[in-house]
């Protein structure tokens, strides 16, 4: 085997890479990442074979040995690595597939990341898009682990680079695919996928796939948007080489700062562009979509049809982004609606015009002159959501032109006489400056500054505050120094709330100040010595040793400025010195070519070291003459001293160095602080916002108990107010049969208290002719019930004692009722079986017993009369009892044959 092994190490490269041994194969990618690794740049002849044949790839980093694929998926990075774009752009289309289906889902950790690494350098070394493409047919494979760990690519590769330098329309489109796929896994990789891109893109990802999904995974990724929110905004983590070189160059830059701060700024720039759901979607055709009959209905006489027209015609406008076409029709149309009577109308007249404008962006500038006016001439309308929907369609079309084009037009209608159309331009006004990105000329500055001014003495303090917060925001655009001219002459009160305005606005524009244009460089004379006002040399260049240099050239230095005191740095060394006193001489050169003058001050030049100092002023006036000269000899000329050495300059320049190192230690610093204070207060927001809803939440729920307890409330009452009813009905009914209590008291009273009505007569009557007897019984009988006496025993104690002997056979045909409970207690008096010894109980005339008042018998004991305690009960019984009697009357009579004529008895 070791034979073997030499002789495939001194095979090519190429040839170890399609050998049939796997460990050939490795050994030949371990031997590629080493060789790679080492070489001087991109032209090496190493890489050429795989340049010219980049099919070796394919089969490296797909290799059917996992360990061999391992080392093969190694050796493509670093060929990326070094290899430059020829290679990347060369080879990607024959590996980008192979990676995604072998190398991502690979067991071994080290593979799944050189695959993901890989992808991430196709991506850095050229562009996105290629490698993209190559990824999306994978999302339709049939292993569902291969469709997961592409999406788990993806996401990698979105969350390094960002949405700004990969496309999301591809992956979005592809989402409601996956979102439906029957493994779990895939759709939780779906799920992460699409919150990643939700932390760049937020809201501008619904519109292109969002309809698609279920309701419950609508929901699902609601909640985990949530989280999302509380982020703070996402940074793009690696840079493209275009990127890369941009920033080198933007560090590179003449007296810039270093590599990082220029990254830094580059970065800052990057991330201040936010996507937008315009630059996502596809522009739509929405000419086909609008009505025929539009200027038809529009001309209706019916505000109903009118209304029915712009509704229509919201619908069909009601896209991301439209296709430019020719709309002149439908915009003239939408402003003749602003004048409508009807402010339904108006408002989705004024909606329409909003999704024009959004969908157009800036090919609605041109229709801009005919929309604008109308709707500001409708700002007079007071009701707020009439005015909110103007206000919106005004912004949309502001955003599609520039405030240049649009000031004209608000400053006249600035002046107008409504004031309801005033105060809304106002706020229109201000709207626009804090959105625009154009800083205004200084011709527009000043025109908006005036109008400004004048609304500070309005009457209404609205308009006076709109004023104060007009001069703030163009002060935040402009800067202080530039809006002090036009705020010479106010107050301080007003000052004042413009400067609050100031301090609170946020703005898009922003003047940058001109960068300060150094002074020419020095004319250096023989000595090497500096003109006055020459340039100030940058940092770290290093000046020539003015030893060297011929003799200088003196020059008559100007008077200094006696206002301008000298400053020194924080090492001690001065920046720019004083002059010296007269005859106290020079210590140090002050015009020496190490001295860094500010570049906001004019550096003089202070009298050279061989100008000689002028002599001290005489004592006592004399200046002239004789006596004014000195006594002693001129000095000799000196010969000129040797300038120093650099080591000051170098000082002086390191001194400059540490200030600048420490300042910009401090804007990091305070950029730190800033940021930590904005994710602070995004936090302390979302607080908030949870304790409102759950405040709301709370109020919602007192809300239901408080209705709850009024409900219960009314039912209480209304079940007392029943219950009150239900004893009054009780107490009537027990009032109604206390008195049928004492009726049928009285009535028993009565009937033993009154002499029964005896029929002497017709005791001694025979059984023969019984008929008068009868006759005065039915009488007797007829004058109680006329009372209201139960005539039961009066009609038994008057019956012949013949016919009270009869057989209980006959005295049951007499009677006519077939009962089956005769004699039971339940079927009243009426009932009772007559006793065959009628006339035996009966004690006299002059005092009947109680059976005898209630028709009972006592010749039987099988029917011993019971009396019912009911006075109902007993009424219904002698109701019977008639009603029997009544009868036997008649059936008596008709036996006896009373009832026939006299002629035929």
């Amino acid at each position: 085997m070791a034979e073997g092994e030499e002789d495939f190490s001194s095979l090519p490269l190429p040839d170890r890479f399609a050998h049939k041994n796997w460990k050939v194969r490795k050994g030949g990618y371990e031997d590629a990442k080493q060789q790679f690794e080492k070489t001087p740049d991109e032209s090496d002849p190493v890489f050429t074979p795989f340049i010219q044949d980049p099919g070796l790839w394919k089969g490296a980093v797909a290799d059917s040995n996992v360990a061999a694929q391992q080392d093969g998926l190694a050796a493509y990075c670093s060929f990326l690595k070094f290899g430059g774009v020829q290679g990347c752009t060369r080879s990607r289309a024959t590996t980008v597939f192979p990676i995604v289906e072998k190398g991502l889902p690979s067991a071994r950790p080290a593979a799944k990341t050189n695959a993901q690494e890989a992808l991430l350098l196709l991506v850095e070394l050229d562009k996105a898009d290629p490698v993209i493409e190559e990824i999306l047919p994978a999302l339709s494979h049939k292993v569902p682990k291969v469709i997961a760990a592409t999406l788990t690519g993806l996401r990698t590769i979105y969350h390094n680079f960002g949405c700004k330098i990969v496309d999301p329309k591809p992956v979005l489109k592809a989402l409601p695919k996956v979102f439906a796929h029957a493994d779990k896994n895939v759709r939780a990789e779906a799920q992460n996928l699409t919150v990643e891109l939700y932390r760049w893109l937020k809201e501008a990802i619904k519109p292109l796939f969002w309809g698609e999904l279920k309701p419950v995974q609508q929901t699902d990724l609601e909640k985990l948007f949530d989280n999302v929110k509380q982020e703070p905004a996402p940074k793009q983590e690696r840079f493209t080489r275009a990127q890369q070189e941009a920033m080198a160059a933007a560090s590179a830059a003449p007296e810039g700062g270093d590599a990082e701060e220029g990254g830094e700024e580059y970065a800052e720039e990057e991330e201040a562009e936010e996507v937008d759901v315009f630059d996502l979607a596809e522009p739509v055709d929405v000419m086909p979509k609008v009505p025929k009959e539009l200027h038809e209905q529009l001309s209706s006489s019916k505000w109903k049809d009118r209304k029915e027209a712009l509704d229509a015609l919201h619908g069909a406008l009601n896209v991301p982004r439209i296709k430019d076409n020719h709309y002149d029709d439908i915009v003239r149309a939408l402003a003749k609606c602003m004048k409508d009577a009807n402010i339904a109308v108006v408002t989705v007249a004024a909606n329409c015009v909003d999704l024009l404008a959004k969908g157009l962006r800036e090919g609605f500038a041109k229709y801009r002159s005919t929309i604008m006016s109308p709707i500001m001439e409708r700002l007079k309308e007071k009701k707020q959501s009439v005015a909110d929907a103007l206000g919106q369609a005004l912004d949309s079309v502001f955003a599609s032109t520039n405030l240049s084009e649009c000031l004209e037009e608000i400053l006249e209608f600035l002046k107008h006489k409504n004031p309801q159309v005033k105060q809304e331009t106002l706020k229109f006004l201000i709207r626009c400056l804090r959105t625009t990105r154009d800083v205004p000329s200084k011709p527009e500055v000043k025109s908006i500054a005036e109008a400004a001014t004048k609304l500070l003495t309005e009457s209404t303090e609205v308009n006076r505050a709109g004023g104060a917060e007009i001069l703030g925001t163009l002060m935040k655009i402009m800067g202080e120094r530039a809006m002090t001219p036009y705020l010479d002459g106010l107050d301080e009160i007003r000052k004042t709330k413009i400067k609050e305005f100031f301090e609170t606005a946020e703005v898009k524009a922003k003047d940058r100040p001109k960068p300060i244009v150094a002074p020419p460089k020095p004319a250096v004379s023989a000595a090497g010595k500096r003109v006055v006002g020459g340039k100030k040399p940058a940092l770290g260049t290093k000046k020539p040793a003015a030893a060297a240099a011929p003799p200088p050239v003196e020059e008559p230095a100007p008077a200094p400025s006696p206002a301008k005191k000298p400053v020194a740095s924080k090492l001690g060394a001065p920046k720019a010195g004083g002059l010296p006193t007269p005859g106290s001489g020079l210590k140090k050169r002050l015009g020496g070519p190490g001295v860094l003058a500010s570049p906001q001050r004019r550096v003089v030049s202070p009298p050279t070291e061989e100008e000689p100092a002028p002599p001290a002023a005489p004592k006592f006036g004399l200046g002239r003459g004789l006596a004014g000269r000195p006594i002693a000899k001129p000095p000799a000329p000196r010969e000129p001293s040797p300038t120093p050495a650099a080591p000051p300059v170098n000082a002086m320049a390191s001194a400059e160095r540490a200030e600048l190192e420490e300042l910009r230690l401090e804007k990091e610093r305070y950029t730190r602080t800033i940021d930590d204070l904005k994710y602070e207060r995004t936090k302390l927001n979302s607080q908030v916002t949870e304790l409102q809803n759950h405040n709301a939440q709370l109020i919602e729920d007192h809300t239901k108990d408080v209705l709850s307890i009024k409900a219960k409330e009314t039912q209480l009452v209304r079940a007392r107010s029943d219950a009150e009813t239900a004893e009054q009905t009780v107490q009537k009914q027990q009032r109604e049969i206390e008195r049928l209590k004492r009726e049928l008291a009285r009535a028993l009273r009565a009937s033993t208290i009154s002499p029964p009505n005896t029929l002497p007569d017709n005791l001694g009557m025979s059984y023969g002719d019984p008929s008068s007897a009868f006759q005065d019984a039915g009488s007797n009988g007829h004058s109680h019930l006329a009372r209201g006496y139960p005539m039961s025993s009066r009609f038994e104690s008057s019956r012949p004692r013949s016919y009270a002997s009869a057989s209980p056979s006959e005295e049951k045909e007499n009677n006519g009722l077939d009962s089956p409970a005769l004699g039971s207690r339940d079927s009243g008096l009426g009932r009772r079986k007559l006793s065959p010894t009628f006339g035996t109980g009966y004690s006299g005339m002059g005092s009947p017993t109680r059976s005898s008042m209630l028709g009972s018998s006592n010749a039987s004991g099988d029917d011993q009369p019971t009396r019912s305690t009911e006075p109902a009960e007993n009424w219904k019984r002698a109701a019977e009892v008639t009603s029997q009697l009544k009868a036997r009357i008649e059936q008596m009579k008709a036996r006896q044959g009373l009832n026939r004529p006299p002629a035929q008895r």
